[in-house]
Protein backbone atom coordinates (compact mmCIF):
# COMPACT_ATOMS: atom_id res chain seq x y z
CA UNK A 1 0.00 0.00 0.00
CA UNK A 2 1.35 3.44 -0.95
CA UNK A 3 2.12 5.87 1.86
CA UNK A 4 -0.74 8.25 0.99
CA UNK A 5 -3.18 5.35 0.81
CA UNK A 6 -1.94 4.06 4.15
CA UNK A 7 -2.45 7.52 5.68
CA UNK A 8 -6.00 7.69 4.31
CA UNK A 9 -6.80 4.23 5.64
CA UNK A 10 -5.43 5.11 9.08
CA UNK A 11 -7.42 8.37 9.13
CA UNK A 12 -10.65 6.39 8.73
CA UNK A 13 -10.08 4.47 11.96
CA UNK A 14 -11.85 5.35 15.20
CA UNK A 15 -10.30 5.14 18.69
CA UNK A 16 -10.46 1.69 20.25
CA UNK A 17 -10.05 2.92 23.84
CA UNK A 18 -13.13 4.37 25.52
CA UNK A 19 -13.47 7.60 27.48
CA UNK A 20 -10.86 9.56 25.54
CA UNK A 21 -11.02 13.33 24.97
CA UNK A 22 -12.23 14.34 21.51
CA UNK A 23 -8.83 15.33 20.18
CA UNK A 24 -6.46 14.05 17.49
CA UNK A 25 -3.21 12.15 17.94
CA UNK A 26 -1.03 12.81 20.97
CA UNK A 27 -3.29 15.72 21.95
CA UNK A 28 -5.63 13.00 23.22
CA UNK A 29 -3.05 12.11 25.87
CA UNK A 30 -2.05 15.73 26.50
CA UNK A 31 -5.63 16.52 27.51
CA UNK A 32 -6.39 13.25 29.31
CA UNK A 33 -5.18 14.68 32.64
CA UNK A 34 -3.57 18.06 33.38
CA UNK A 35 -0.48 16.47 34.93
CA UNK A 36 0.11 14.10 32.03
CA UNK A 37 -0.07 16.99 29.58
CA UNK A 38 2.49 18.99 31.56
CA UNK A 39 4.98 16.13 31.58
CA UNK A 40 4.53 15.04 27.96
CA UNK A 41 4.87 18.61 26.71
CA UNK A 42 7.81 19.19 29.02
CA UNK A 43 9.60 16.11 27.70
CA UNK A 44 9.09 17.35 24.13
CA UNK A 45 10.58 20.73 25.07
CA UNK A 46 13.59 19.11 26.77
CA UNK A 47 14.38 16.95 23.74
CA UNK A 48 13.34 19.17 20.83
CA UNK A 49 13.62 22.77 22.00
CA UNK A 50 15.82 23.34 25.04
CA UNK A 51 19.61 23.32 25.12
CA UNK A 52 21.20 19.92 25.74
CA UNK A 53 24.72 19.74 27.20
CA UNK A 54 27.30 19.52 24.45
CA UNK A 55 24.77 19.13 21.63
CA UNK A 56 25.03 20.98 18.31
CA UNK A 57 21.78 19.83 16.69
CA UNK A 58 19.38 22.54 15.54
CA UNK A 59 15.71 22.38 16.41
CA UNK A 60 14.93 21.41 12.81
CA UNK A 61 17.40 18.52 12.95
CA UNK A 62 15.88 17.29 16.20
CA UNK A 63 12.43 17.38 14.59
CA UNK A 64 13.83 15.35 11.68
CA UNK A 65 14.92 12.65 14.15
CA UNK A 66 11.42 12.64 15.67
CA UNK A 67 9.94 12.41 12.18
CA UNK A 68 12.19 9.50 11.22
CA UNK A 69 11.34 7.56 14.37
CA UNK A 70 7.62 8.12 13.88
CA UNK A 71 7.82 7.11 10.22
CA UNK A 72 9.54 3.86 11.18
CA UNK A 73 6.74 3.19 13.66
CA UNK A 74 4.05 4.01 11.06
CA UNK A 75 2.58 6.68 13.33
CA UNK A 76 1.19 9.12 10.79
CA UNK A 77 0.05 11.72 13.31
CA UNK A 78 3.52 12.09 14.84
CA UNK A 79 5.32 11.68 11.51
CA UNK A 80 3.26 14.34 9.74
CA UNK A 81 3.10 16.80 12.63
CA UNK A 82 6.82 16.72 13.41
CA UNK A 83 7.61 16.72 9.70
CA UNK A 84 5.58 19.94 9.49
CA UNK A 85 7.44 21.38 12.48
CA UNK A 86 10.81 20.51 10.90
CA UNK A 87 9.75 22.12 7.62
CA UNK A 88 8.57 25.29 9.37
CA UNK A 89 11.83 25.59 11.30
CA UNK A 90 13.89 25.04 8.15
CA UNK A 91 11.95 27.74 6.32
CA UNK A 92 12.36 30.18 9.21
CA UNK A 93 16.11 29.62 9.28
CA UNK A 94 16.48 30.30 5.56
CA UNK A 95 16.92 26.64 4.60
CA UNK A 96 13.82 26.24 2.43
CA UNK A 97 15.90 24.16 0.01
CA UNK A 98 16.07 21.41 2.65
CA UNK A 99 12.29 21.19 3.15
CA UNK A 100 11.91 18.44 0.47
CA UNK A 101 14.41 16.36 2.49
CA UNK A 102 11.76 16.01 5.20
CA UNK A 103 9.52 14.15 2.76
CA UNK A 104 12.37 11.75 2.04
CA UNK A 105 12.89 11.14 5.76
CA UNK A 106 9.23 10.14 6.01
CA UNK A 107 9.92 7.51 3.34
CA UNK A 108 12.95 6.16 5.21
CA UNK A 109 15.55 8.02 3.17
CA UNK A 110 18.54 10.00 4.41
CA UNK A 111 19.28 11.64 1.06
CA UNK A 112 20.10 15.34 1.14
CA UNK A 113 21.26 15.59 4.74
CA UNK A 114 24.78 15.93 6.09
CA UNK A 115 26.92 12.91 6.91
CA UNK A 116 26.43 13.75 10.58
CA UNK A 117 22.64 13.68 10.23
CA UNK A 118 22.76 10.46 8.20
CA UNK A 119 24.63 8.79 11.05
CA UNK A 120 22.25 10.17 13.66
CA UNK A 121 19.18 9.19 11.64
CA UNK A 122 20.57 5.67 11.50
CA UNK A 123 21.00 5.67 15.27
CA UNK A 124 17.45 6.89 15.87
CA UNK A 125 15.94 4.42 13.43
CA UNK A 126 17.92 1.57 14.94
CA UNK A 127 16.89 2.44 18.49
CA UNK A 128 13.25 2.59 17.36
CA UNK A 129 13.47 -0.76 15.58
CA UNK A 130 15.64 -2.70 18.05
CA UNK A 131 18.12 -0.96 20.36
CA UNK A 132 20.17 -4.15 20.64
CA UNK A 133 21.06 -3.73 16.97
CA UNK A 134 22.92 -0.52 17.81
CA UNK A 135 26.68 -1.02 17.64
CA UNK A 136 29.86 0.75 18.69
CA UNK A 137 30.57 1.33 15.02
CA UNK A 138 27.26 3.20 14.65
CA UNK A 139 28.31 5.51 17.45
CA UNK A 140 31.82 5.96 16.07
CA UNK A 141 30.48 6.72 12.60
CA UNK A 142 28.41 9.56 14.05
CA UNK A 143 31.38 10.95 15.97
CA UNK A 144 33.63 10.65 12.91
CA UNK A 145 31.04 12.60 10.91
CA UNK A 146 31.17 15.50 13.37
CA UNK A 147 28.50 14.59 15.92
CA UNK A 148 29.20 15.26 19.58
CA UNK A 149 28.40 12.96 22.47
CA UNK A 150 25.48 15.29 23.20
CA UNK A 151 24.17 14.85 19.65
CA UNK A 152 24.31 11.06 19.98
CA UNK A 153 22.58 11.26 23.35
CA UNK A 154 19.78 13.30 21.80
CA UNK A 155 19.40 10.86 18.90
CA UNK A 156 18.88 8.00 21.35
CA UNK A 157 16.64 10.01 23.68
CA UNK A 158 14.44 11.35 20.87
CA UNK A 159 14.00 7.89 19.37
CA UNK A 160 13.12 6.36 22.74
CA UNK A 161 10.69 9.13 23.64
CA UNK A 162 8.96 9.07 20.29
CA UNK A 163 8.50 5.34 20.44
CA UNK A 164 6.48 6.11 23.59
CA UNK A 165 4.55 8.94 21.95
CA UNK A 166 3.89 6.80 18.86
CA UNK A 167 2.64 3.90 20.92
CA UNK A 168 0.31 6.12 22.93
CA UNK A 169 -1.26 7.40 19.71
CA UNK A 170 -1.53 3.99 18.07
CA UNK A 171 -2.42 2.14 21.27
CA UNK A 172 -5.41 4.44 21.66
CA UNK A 173 -5.86 4.41 17.88
CA UNK A 174 -6.28 8.14 18.40
CA UNK A 175 -7.80 10.12 15.57
CA UNK A 176 -5.29 10.75 12.77
CA UNK A 177 -5.72 13.30 10.01
CA UNK A 178 -5.86 12.47 6.29
CA UNK A 179 -3.63 15.30 5.08
CA UNK A 180 -0.23 16.70 5.97
CA UNK A 181 -1.51 20.25 5.48
CA UNK A 182 -3.59 20.02 8.67
CA UNK A 183 -0.52 20.67 10.84
CA UNK A 184 0.65 23.96 9.33
CA UNK A 185 -1.01 26.36 11.79
CA UNK A 186 0.25 24.42 14.80
CA UNK A 187 3.71 24.19 13.20
CA UNK A 188 4.01 27.97 13.17
CA UNK A 189 3.09 28.15 16.85
CA UNK A 190 5.44 25.33 17.87
CA UNK A 191 8.30 26.96 15.96
CA UNK A 192 7.62 30.26 17.72
CA UNK A 193 6.86 29.13 21.27
CA UNK A 194 7.88 25.47 21.78
CA UNK A 195 5.56 22.86 23.25
CA UNK A 196 4.61 24.00 26.75
CA UNK A 197 3.59 27.61 26.11
CA UNK A 198 -0.05 28.60 26.61
CA UNK A 199 0.30 30.48 23.33
CA UNK A 200 0.23 27.18 21.46
CA UNK A 201 -3.51 26.95 20.88
CA UNK A 202 -3.96 25.53 17.39
CA UNK A 203 -5.25 21.94 17.22
CA UNK A 204 -4.95 20.12 13.89
CA UNK A 205 -8.35 19.22 12.46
Amino acid sequence: MARDEERTARASQEPIVGGLPDAPGIITALTLTPGLGVHLRGLADELLVNDHPGATLTRAEREMLATATSAGNHCFYCMDSHGAYASELLARSGNEDLVPVVGGIKRGSSDGVSLKMKALLKISRTVARDPFDLTDSDMQAALDAGATDGDVQLAVLIAAAFCMYNRIVEGFRARTLPTEDAYRARAAQIAEFGYSSRQVTSVPS
